[in-house]
């Protein structure tokens, strides 16, 4: 039996496909910075506040990073490729958030390492480690 597709998937793939559509037109920062911004506020109270620090993590650690959105995704994009970003459990009906990383990120560290991250809470030690990833990945 074929896999199918679950309705909060196929939804992200029309929002992708939107974004790419978007993109076509004048890249304008604010709106995009904008839009991640109307995503954070959509979401449960529980998501919202860990996706607003990451938001605010990403401001702060990695400011030449641009906030725009990845398959409905609040995500952080340099030279036009994904960095890092975080996905609220409530998108896909998951128990915890994932703050993850693509391979733009410059985290390499031998022949194996982490990608992403669940999380339940960001407190100040979480955040420095958070803070010490958007520096690495961020790097030139």
């Amino acid at each position: 039996m074929a896999e199918k597709f679950t309705a909060e998937e196929r939804e992200a793939m029309k929002e992708r496909a939107r974004e790419l559509k978007a993109a076509k037109g004048v890249q304008n920062k604010a709106a995009d910075e904008a839009l991640v911004l109307e995503k954070i506020a959509a979401m449960a109270p529980g998501d919202r506040a860990l996706a607003q620090r990451i938001h605010e993590l990403v401001k702060l650690h990695a400011p030449q990073l641009d906030a725009k959105t990845w398959y409905g995704m609040q995500a952080y994009f340099k030279d036009g490729k994904v960095v890092c970003f975080f996905q609220d459990g409530g998108k896909f009906k998951t128990r915890y958030c994932t703050f993850g990383f693509q391979d733009a990120a410059k985290l390499d560290d031998g022949m194996m390492w982490p990608t992403s991250f669940a999380l339940l809470e960001i407190d100040d030690e979480v955040a420095i480690r958070i803070g010490n990833l958007l520096q690495l990945a961020a790097a030139d």
